[in-house]
């Protein structure tokens, strides 16, 4: 179903021209299109991860199909790219994707180590044109955590602090 868009191998320079990420951000707007418009299992967005050129996974909204808010198209191309490169991150890729990320996915991009992100849609047009407003939670992020609408509740704290020191202490622990 999706052969022809991984099998694409174009180059794909962060700082390329705009001709060089053209390709690669309509395969993200393709995607949108199926995963809202063909087969119903989410809003309009779409994504994908590109590394020297050669797409090495996509990803599509699936909100609605999984019922999981979590399962966005720029998370599911980041967790198909790592399990692909067998990495947890991705130094080297660019994400594209059919709209701005939100600040879920755009998050993921900078634990994931993405060099760049290529986007077509704004956050406002997400708004305007499919009701998705995010500027709720960019608001709750930046108020102090005592403020925010999520109360956050610290507990037991040496408890965890142990398993923490346990794990500073390991030589073979895995540095991020």
């Amino acid at each position: 179903m999706l052969g022809s868009l991984v099998a694409s191998r174009m180059a794909a320079p962060s700082s390329g021209s705009k001709a060089d990420h053209e390709p690669f951000l309509r395969q993200a707007i393709e995607l949108s299109r199926r995963a809202a418009l063909d087969f119903g299992t989410g809003g309009a967005f779409g994504a994908l991860i590109v590394k020297e050129g050669q797409v090495i996974a996509t990803g599509m909204n699936r909100v609605v199909a999984s019922h999981d808010p979590t399962w966005h198209g720029e998370m599911e191309a980041i967790r198909l790219a790592c399990i692909t490169l067998q990495s947890f991150k991705l130094p080297g890729c660019v994400l594209y994707t059919s709209a701005e990320p939100c600040p879920m996915c755009l998050a993921a991009c900078y634990w994931a180590g993405i060099e760049a992100v290529v986007y077509a849609a704004s956050v406002e047009d997400a708004l305007t044109y499919g009701g998705f407003d995010d500027r709720p939670i960019y608001e709750q992020l930046a108020l102090p955590k005592d403020e925010r609408s999520i109360r956050l509740t610290q507990l037991l704290r040496e408890e965890a602090l142990e398993v923490w020191k346990a794990y500073q202490a390991r030589p073979d622990r895995v540095r991020y």
